[in-house]
């Protein structure tokens, strides 16, 4: 088996894992089983189902405030500072709900962190995924066209740690190296509380539905 093919197959079991492992205090019901052909299942909620094409435009209206935030952060040009922005992974830059084999990049945010990193930023990712599958992980990042510059995923002692204290610490040890993190993306307030970044971006759960 080629390289590439077992890399795909570990995927499929990056999945599982991080379903049971990645997930906040509310975790996303497991999708049913779709033939290949199938569309992907829609999110779920109380205001009806939630398709594909519905997540991109919510996603893309989310977002759009950074990139004019990143320009005007970065506009003053070279300086002793070290901008980062953090991401979280699972349907904040990687397409897990619907996508969960090939995890594709999410368009706007790859267009985002491109955009950021051709200015000097940074591009950290912080996950609750488990650090023992952080090649699959970085596989998946780059092949969806992004720059990994850090990743940071949980270690045997911070599965013990509510997810957003993990993620708190994690932005704390970026700014321990020097970093100023100007932004801070994720789709679930665990990715975003507990401070150490200027401005937060929150993208669309559905109220825990899409984790």
């Amino acid at each position: 088996m080629s390289i590439k093919a077992k890399l795909v197959t570990t995927a499929a079991l990056t999945v599982a894992i991080t379903t049971g492992l990645a997930a906040p205090a509310v975790a996303a019901p497991a999708a049913p089983a779709t033939p290949a052909a199938a569309a992907p299942a829609a999110v779920t909620t109380s205001g009806g189902a939630v398709t594909e094409q519905q997540w991109l435009a919510d996603v893309t209206a989310a977002i759009a405030p950074a990139r004019a935030y990143v320009e005007q952060r970065t506009a003053a040009g070279a300086s002793d500072e070290a901008p980062a922005i953090v991401f979280d992974i699972d349907n904040t830059t990687l397409a897990t709900h619907f996508h969960p084999i090939t995890m594709q990049g999410i368009k706007p945010v790859v267009e985002l962190a491109q955009y950021a990193h051709a200015r000097g930023v940074a591009i950290i990712f912080v996950t609750a995924r488990v650090d023992f599958i952080a090649p699959v992980t970085r596989y998946s990042l780059e092949k969806a066209g992004y720059t990994v510059d850090e990743l940071h995923g949980r270690a045997l002692c911070d599965l013990f740690k509510p997810v957003q204290q993990y993620k708190t610490d994690e932005r704390v040890k970026v700014e321990n190296e020097g970093y100023t993190i100007i932004a801070s993306v994720g789709n679930n307030w665990t990715d975003l509380d507990g401070g150490h970044a200027e401005r937060t971006f929150k993208l669309p759960d559905y109220d825990g539905l899409l984790s």
